[in-house]
């Protein structure tokens, strides 16, 4: 029998300080660093482009 003491129901175990991410986690940040990257539509900017002059006047 161990000499632990039980854990408190609202009590969460600590988790190391050097606990490394899930593996899906990089590819995850590369998708999003990608489409961070890709230029905006020009089709896209030229509806902004209305909407902000519409709004202004």
């Amino acid at each position: 029998m161990s000499k632990e003491k039980p854990m408190n129901p609202g009590q969460q175990r600590r988790k190391s300080a050097k606990a490394r991410p899930p593996e899906w986690a990089d590819g995850l940040k590369r998708l999003y660093d990608s489409v961070l990257d890709e230029p905006l539509p020009d089709t896209f900017a030229q509806l902004l482009d209305k909407l902000d002059d519409q709004s202004h006047g």
